[in-house]
């Protein structure tokens, strides 16, 4: 039985015009999330993660931002031909977010349970006493002891670890199809990332959602996720199940990646030195001709630095920008 694609972009691009030039954020994304699946978009800082789920939600800031092309698939509909009162009621309702930092995304003059109660009420037309109710059991949900009063409470009373399982809460509060999480951990010490990513995973099978996973970490990665996509300067680099991006990475940017992960001996201490992907992210003004990774690459050639390479299927599944992927890199 083939699975359901829930969203799924294709050639997906959001440009930036400053003064300066354009930025191009996002140059031709394609990804797919199934039904029940986690994906993991991976990379680094600046490389067009958190763009990407921006764009899906239509919420690039407009001007300097704009999605130039491109389709964006949610349950078969194009979200870019959507008027805009049609979006706002998929926006936190069918797809929710969850933010990297959540002490800006939560408003600090509002208690935590009116800022949850609002969207229940705007989206399920629930009167305010169930959308309060309705907002206990969802803190209860993930994890926050006596709910009944810190529904009182307002963000800057909580601890970082707290904010982000108000975010949770908030952002599932409507029983979204697709859940976007960028970067849900990174402001969080290591037991508390655990517990966040642990919460994810026994709500996304809870609630029977899919999950768009944005992060850096591949350990992460390892732990949630049924698919990974990388992304380098704006496109994806390497697609494929997370076994094989493990066992069998071929382009050279993962391998980088996955070299660059600390190793632990028996005794916990790190093993050897930690390997770096030599170079920098290149400035978005500023790209490079040809493959955008070439100038980091350890097995470029002269004419990689000319054309760039295509996301081709290698093996099934297994799809891959670089013109060495064929050889055993």
């Amino acid at each position: 039985m083939k699975e359901e694609i829930l969203l799924k972009t294709e050639n997906l691009k959001t440009h930036f015009i400053t003064n300066s030039g354009t930025i191009k954020a996002v140059d031709g994304v394609n990804i797919e999330v199934k039904r029940g699946e986690t994906l993991g978009l991976v990379g680094e800082s600046g490389c067009g993660k958190s763009v990407t789920a921006l764009s899906i939600l239509r919420l690039i800031p407009s001007p300097p931002g704009k999605i130039v092309s491109g389709k964006i698939y949610f349950e078969g509909k194009n979200l870019l031909e959507l008027e805009n009162k049609e979006m706002r009621k998929i926006r936190g309702n069918k797809i929710s977010m969850v933010f990297q930092e959540p002490m800006t995304s939560l408003n600090p003059v509002f208690t935590i349970g009116n800022q949850i109660a609002e969207v229940i009420i705007l989206h399920q037309k629930l009167k305010k006493k169930d959308a309060y109710q309705k907002t206990i059991e969802m803190l209860k949900k993930v994890g926050i002891p006596s709910p009944e009063q810190r529904i009182k409470e307002y963000p800057h009373q909580m601890s970082g670890g707290m904010r982000q399982r108000v975010m949770i809460a908030m952002a599932l509060s409507c029983n979204p199809e697709l859940l976007l999480a960028d970067e849900p951990t990174t402001a969080l010490d290591v037991t508390i990332q655990a517990q966040i990513l642990e919460l994810i995973s026994k709500l996304k099978s809870d609630f029977g959602m899919s999950v768009l996973l944005i992060t850096h970490d591949l350990g992460v990665v390892a732990e949630v996720c049924q698919s990974v996509a990388i992304m380098y300067a704006g496109r994806i680099v390497e697609y494929a199940d997370v076994y094989t991006i493990f066992e069998n990475p071929l382009h050279p940017y993962t391998r980088g990646l996955l070299v660059s992960v600390k190793k632990e001996g028996n005794n916990g201490k790190i093993r050897g030195r930690l390997s770096t992907i030599p170079g920098t992210v290149p400035s978005p003004l500023d790209l490079p001709k040809g493959c955008k990774f070439a100038p980091r690459c350890p097995i470029a050639e002269p004419e990689h630095f000319e054309e760039e390479p295509p996301l081709e299927e290698i093996n099934p599944g297994h799809l891959v920008a670089c013109f060495k992927a064929k050889i055993k890199l």
